[in-house]
C-alpha cells in the first residue's frame, strides 16, 4: 500500500530557464562553485512523490539576483516571483514559495515584498546571508526587517559566499565550507546586532542545520543565556545534515520544535539527498513522534496555510 505524501520540504529550489538565461548573460553558471542543475516543475513533483513529500516551499538559491545593476535586479525579482506564483497556481497543494527581493535597493525591495506577499500570496521571504559583504543584521536591512516584523513573516536564509576579494585562496568549492560559515556569520550578526531582539516577530530559518551554529553556540555566546536563547530562537532545517554528526549537535542544542525537514533539491545529487533522508529516518535520537514533528508538523506551525487537511 502506497504511503500518502506527508513531508513538508522547506529547503527546495527552483531554477527557471529565465533565471539561468539572465545569469548566463553575465557569464554566471554556478552557485558556490556548483554548476546549476537542470530543473523543471515535473522533476520536483517526481522527486517529491518518490520521497513522500506532500508540499515544498521553494526559493531562489545563491548567488541570488543582484550583480551590480539595480534595474536588472528589480526585473529579475519580479520575474522570479511571478514564476513562483504561477507554479503555485498550477499546483496549489504541492508548492509554496519564499519571495526573492531586489536587495540592496531597499525601496524596491519593500515594494516587491508587498507585491509578493499581498498580491501574489507567497508564503515568506528568502534572503541571502550577505549582499556584497553586508550581512543580515546590518542596520541597512532594518527598514526591510521592520516590515517583515509587522507581518510576522517567515524568512528563509540561504548562504552566499563572501565577496570574491574576501574568499580564501583554496581549491575547493565555496559551497563546501563557505556556505556553512556564511550562515553562521549571518546568524551571529543577527544576534549581536540586536535584530533578533528588535524584530521578535520574524521567524528565521537557518539552512543546513544552522551551518556551524549548534557546534559553536557556546563559543558564539560565551555561555551567556540571553545570547544562547537568541540562537535557539532560530529554526534549523535538515538539508545536507541527515548524519549522526550533524543531528547529534542539533538535537543537543535546539528544541525539536525548531527543526524542519529540508532536501536542497535539485542542487544535491538525488542519491545524496536520499542518504540524508534515510539518515534522518534512522537517527535514534528522535522517536517517531518527534520525527513526524520535524518532517511535517513544525512546518505547519509556521505555515498553517499549507495544511490541506
Amino acid at each position: 500500500m502506497a504511503t500518502i505524501p506527508y513531508r513538508i520540504d522547506v529547503h527546495h529550489h527552483i531554477v527557471p530557464k529565465e533565471y539561468l538565461s539572465s545569469l548566463a548573460d553575465m557569464r554566471i553558471t554556478t552557485a558556490g562553485g556548483v554548476i546549476f542543475p537542470k530543473w523543471n516543475v515535473q522533476d520536483s513533483l517526481k522527486y517529491m512523490n518518490q520521497q513522500n513529500i506532500a508540499t515544498t516551499l521553494f526559493s531562489i538559491s545563491a548567488p541570488g539576483i543582484y550583480f551590480g545593476n539595480s534595474n536588472k535586479t528589480n526585473e529579475l525579482a519580479r520575474q522570479c516571483n511571478d514564476i513562483s506564483a504561477r507554479i503555485i497556481k498550477d499546483h496549489p497543494t504541492r508548492f509554496g514559495a519564499f519571495a526573492v527581493l531586489p536587495l540592496p535597493n531597499i525601496e524596491a525591495s519593500i515594494y516587491e515584498l508587498e507585491r509578493a506577499l499581498d498580491e501574489l500570496k507567497l508564503d515568506g521571504v528568502g534572503l541571502l546571508s550577505n549582499i556584497e559583504g553586508k550581512y543580515l543584521g546590518d542596520p541597512m536591512f532594518d527598514e526591510i526587517f521592520t516590515e517583515l516584523n509587522r507581518r510576522n513573516a517567515v524568512v528563509f536564509i540561504h548562504p552566499n559566499t563572501p565577496p570574491e576579494e574576501k574568499m580564501p585562496d583554496v581549491k575547493f568549492r565555496g559551497a563546501m565550507l563557505e556556505f556553512v560559515f556564511d550562515t553562521t556569520r549571518a546568524a551571529t550578526n543577527l544576534v549581536y546586532g540586536g535584530a533578533v531582539r528588535r524584530f521578535p516577530n520574524i521567524k528565521f530559518i537557518l539552512p543546513h542545520a544552522g551551518g556551524t551554529v549548534p557546534f559553536l553556540a557556546w563559543r558564539i555566546s560565551f555561555g551567556k543565556k540571553k545570547l544562547l536563547n537568541a540562537l535557539k530562537s532560530f529554526y534549523y532545517d535538515t538539508a545536507v545534515s541527515g548524519t549522526n554528526y550533524a543531528l547529534h549537535s542539533l538535537k543537543e542544542f535546539v528544541d525539536p520544535s525548531h527543526i524542519l525537514f529540508g532536501t536542497d533539491f535539485p542542487f544535491l545529487p538525488e542519491k545524496m539527498i536520499n542518504d540524508m533522508i534515510l539518515g534522518l529516518e534512522q537517527y535514534t535520537g528522535f522517536d517517531k513522534e518527534t520525527r513526524i514533528m520535524i518532517e511535517r508538523e513544525n512546518a505547519l506551525t509556521l505555515f498553517p496555510q499549507l495544511n490541506q487537511g
